[in-house]
């Protein structure tokens, strides 16, 4: 059985580029909706650059923190083409 840990790191190789989901978008593709918290504890941890965990935010649209620090993670959601004044209005899924 894999860890929820695998589970989250291969729901976010999931987001396309452009794209961003919530940690509770994450968490429900991970099998557990309320664990939304422990996606982003899971997240914070990660060194893997296969697993682009810059495109998960929170669901008020902020950006949310990043293992490299949020400018960095701006930075990176920038580059992608993500409009960062529009993110409150951005949904990726529909939970």
């Amino acid at each position: 059985m894999r860890s929820f840990k695998d589970r989250v790191y291969e729901a976010v190789k999931t987001i396309p580029k452009g794209k961003v989901f919530t940690y509770r978008d994450v968490a429900f593709l991970a099998g557990s909706l309320g664990a939304y918290r422990a996606v982003g504890t899971a997240l914070s941890k990660n060194r893997d650059p296969e697993v682009p965990c810059h495109r998960v935010i929170r669901s008020d649209g902020k950006i949310g923190g990043y293992n490299q620090g949020s400018k960095k993670k701006e930075s990176l959601l920038k580059k992608e083409g993500v409009s960062i004044s529009s993110l409150p209005s951005l949904r990726s899924l529909q939970i």
